[in-house]
């Protein structure tokens, strides 16, 4: 018997992949978490019905969220991450020599534990000697805090959930008051093409716009994700992601990428016009 596993990316689109096996499904105090094996994809984490990463092109995702942001700033050394509980934006971040700390916000400390057991290829670093774990909510975690991380990335799912406290303004304007001077917040930032997905992107850019001086959102391409069409959102008290973008500094890291480099990360932000009209609407 073939055993298929699909997610209804709308009410009228599903996306499908044929499954080797089940390897991992629990249903903790937040959510619902699988992992499972697939013949095309590798292996996938899923979290309440929606594919999270895949081990075939997880490394989009993680080098756009973390090397756009730590090449426009080489001085970043203190790093906040909220959510991100498969460990691949941890890991990214790790392979630039400026950090000397990461703090991983988790709230759902299974996450991690299926991320240990199941996905190796993305939760190696979790255990690095910068990095500390905190499972705990990252909207209370930030609370209070002033002039402390360098960089905020805010690696959440969708603002449905655990996830819809990370897209408010209150949470965001904490975010601000957490950054140093040269601080940089990048956030998961939906997507333009479906009706749900382009409803938050519009709303989040424009809460952040209402906080931070400079607000961009970036694109990049990943198939499993509904359209393959997505966006971060990159917002900064002082530093534009692409004029003050440092292609010498990235250059010289050697980091022998697979999907991030520097014609990528500048044509990121060269958005097409019906995403231009959307985010001024």
């Amino acid at each position: 018997m073939e055993l298929w596993y699909s997610e209804n990316q709308t009410d009228n689109v599903k996306f499908s992949m044929r499954v080797k096996e089940t390897l991992f499904s629990k249903k903790s105090p937040f959510q619902q978490i699988d992992v499972i094996d697939t013949y095309d994809f590798g292996r996938v984490l899923v979290i309440d019905g929606w594919t999270m990463i895949t081990e075939k092109d997880e490394f989009i995702y993680h080098e756009m969220i973390t090397h756009v942001p730590m090449t426009v700033n080489p001085n970043i050394k203190n790093v906040l991450v909220i959510g991100a509980g498969d460990g691949g934006t941890v890991r990214e971040l790790t392979r630039f020599p400026s950090i000397e700390h990461i703090d991983m916000v988790e709230l759902d400390e299974e996450v991690v534990n299926a991320a240990f057991e199941h996905l190796p290829f993305t939760s190696s670093k979790l255990k690095d000697e910068k990095v500390s774990l905190y499972f705990e909510d990252g909207i209370k975690f930030v609370e209070g805090l002033e002039n402390k991380y360098d960089l905020i990335i805010v690696d959440s799912t969708d603002p449905i959930g655990p996830g819809e406290g990370l897209f408010t303004v209150e949470f965001y304007k904490n975010c601000y008051k957490a950054l140093t001077e040269n601080g940089i917040l990048v956030n998961q930032g939906e997507s333009p093409y479906y009706d749900m997905n382009r409803r938050e992107m519009k709303r989040s850019n424009k809460k952040l716009k209402e906080i931070f001086p400079i607000c961009e959102v970036y694109q990049y391409v990943i198939p499993t994700y509904p359209s393959g069409y997505w966006f971060f959102g990159f917002a900064s008290k002082k530093l534009h992601p692409v004029k003050d973008y440092n292609e010498e500094y990235y250059k010289s890291l050697n980091l022998k990428d697979r999907y991030y480099n520097s014609e990528v990360h500048k044509a990121a932000f060269a958005l097409p016009n019906y995403v231009k009209e959307l985010l001024e609407e």
